[in-house]
């Protein structure tokens, strides 16, 4: 991530590539030092990840595509700092960098509440559907992690280029969603039911 992030500016005075970097990569030691402790067998699910890690062949697509957009994400802010593509207004780059951390530490949440919150779309024997925490109030509270990654990270990495990218990384995850849904609702037992019972996937109020 460093080099994806800092190599395309072309200087090491890219100061929100660094406030990003901080912010996620303390995050996410953060994160891995809690599941090392506490929850070692989801530090495993999670570190089988990517499109080849992907049973289901139209997932591995959808990883990939995902895996485009991610990286040019990381991309692109290096290179509009080093062209001087556009400019961001520095209180716009700290707000983006508190949306990172608030996504991380949803993503934290549910990591508490999910121990089978796996990297790839799958289903484990006697795996049971929850439906506490962030799962009473959206299906997918991972995805709506995510979705706050690809639309502060344009914010965090003080790039308003980095929108097109981030919105398209937001919408192949609606797209991953919606085929983890179809894959759930056939092979978790009491998925359908909890379908019923959670009305929204990703937004409260929204979708």
């Amino acid at each position: 991530m460093v080099l994806l992030v800092m190599l395309p500016a072309g200087s090491v005075e890219f100061w929100p590539g660094w406030l990003f970097l901080a912010a996620s990569l303390g995050a996410t030691a953060a994160i891995a030092a809690w599941m090392l402790t506490h929850d070692p067998a989801l530090l495993e699910r999670r570190l089988t990840v990517g499109p080849a890690a992907e049973p289901d062949p139209v997932q591995r697509r959808i990883q990939i595509v995902a895996s485009v957009f991610g990286i040019a994400l990381m991309v692109v802010p290096g290179l509009d700092h080093r062209f001087h593509w556009s400019a961001m207004a520095p209180g716009l780059v700290v707000l983006g960098n508190l949306g990172i951390v608030a996504a991380y530490a949803l993503c934290f949440l549910v990591f508490r509440e999910n121990s089978y919150a796996a990297g790839t779309v799958a289903v484990e024997a006697a795996q049971p559907v929850i439906a506490t925490g962030p799962y009473a109030v959206v299906r997918h509270p991972m995805y709506t992690s995510a979705s706050f990654l690809g639309l502060f990270g344009p914010l965090a990495l003080g790039s308003w280029w980095a929108f097109w990218p981030g919105l398209a990384l937001v919408a192949v995850l609606a797209a991953r969603l919606v085929a983890e849904e179809r894959y759930l609702t056939v092979h978790l037992p009491g998925y359908a039911a909890y379908r019923l019972q959670v009305r929204w996937r990703l937004v409260p109020g929204l979708w």
